[in-house]
């Protein structure tokens, strides 16, 4: 089965979505097909089909399962990489235990199955970026709240995004805790999640804000369940938002493998 392209003109992506498992396929390739900027989908239903594909015909990304019979995502990658011009790998599993291989080989993106919707968005997002020609030198957007300047009686603090490790929302005010202090700001944690997503901070409970390159692991415990683990404390992680955390811990080894975190 081809998904029906959803776009199409010379900045339309091409992708090749490799999966042994029909239904699992036709799903995955019809996500793509409905994304803006994806022009045409193509499937493979095995490692071996997805190589002859790719010596015969060009793509910007491949999705690529690793667990199937015969020549597995990883090989197919490892000669993948060996071309000259390489598509983007995007790898679609249902384990976290390969990431770290995958990322060190170039994997654009590591998804876990089930395959959410927005997370599918993003790594189309990475691909784009990863395609995109550089143009001269475009002025980065405005970096929003970068610096935190804060009033406490007559004295003004100020403090830098970067420092803080994770955000508590405290009624009408948030508390910031950087390594050796914390900072009430009048701010709602969804404002700050907002403007802070895209500097890497992921909300891992309904009060809670942490930066991911702050996390230094993740430990179960018996009575608080599980933890995000940093040197400015502990953060809880509810059981609604560990996935999405776990696939941001994922992102950032793509990042910076040589550190989980920091």
């Amino acid at each position: 089965m081809t998904a029906p392209p959803s776009a199409t003109g010379p900045g339309a992506l091409r992708l090749l979505v490799v999966e042994d498992e029909n239904f699992t396929r036709a799903e995955l390739a019809d996500l793509l097909a409905d994304l803006p900027g994806v022009g045409d989908v193509q499937e493979a239903d095995s490692g071996e089909a997805a190589v002859r594909r790719i010596g015969t015909e060009s793509f910007d990304a491949v999705f690529l399962d690793i667990s199937m019979p015969g020549l597995d995502g990883m090989e197919v990658a490892r000669v993948l990489s060996a071309l000259s011009e390489p598509p983007a790998i995007v790898f679609v599993t249902a384990s976290e235990r390969h990431a770290v291989e995958a990322f060190g080989i170039g994997a654009a993106d590591y998804l876990l199955k089930p395959v959410r919707p927005e997370r599918l968005a993003e790594a189309v997002g990475r691909v784009r970026a990863l395609r995109r020609p550089p143009a001269g030198n475009p002025r980065p957007p405005a970096d929003e709240l970068s610096v935190v300047q804060i009033e406490t009686g007559r004295h003004t603090v100020f403090v830098r995004r970067d420092d803080v490790q994770f955000a508590e929302a405290h009624g009408d005010y948030v508390r910031l805790h950087t390594e050796g202090d914390t900072h009430l700001i009048r701010l709602s944690l969804s404002y700050l999640e907002e403007v802070w997503g895209p500097a890497g901070f992921v909300r891992a409970h309904r009060g809670y804000l942490v930066a991911v390159r702050w996390i230094r692991d993740l430990r179960v415990t018996g009575s608080a369940g599980l933890l995000a683990c940093t040197p400015a404390g502990d953060v809880p992680v509810s059981r609604r938002h560990a996935r999405a955390l776990k696939e941001r811990l994922l992102a950032a080894v793509r990042d910076d493998p040589g550190t989980g975190g920091r």
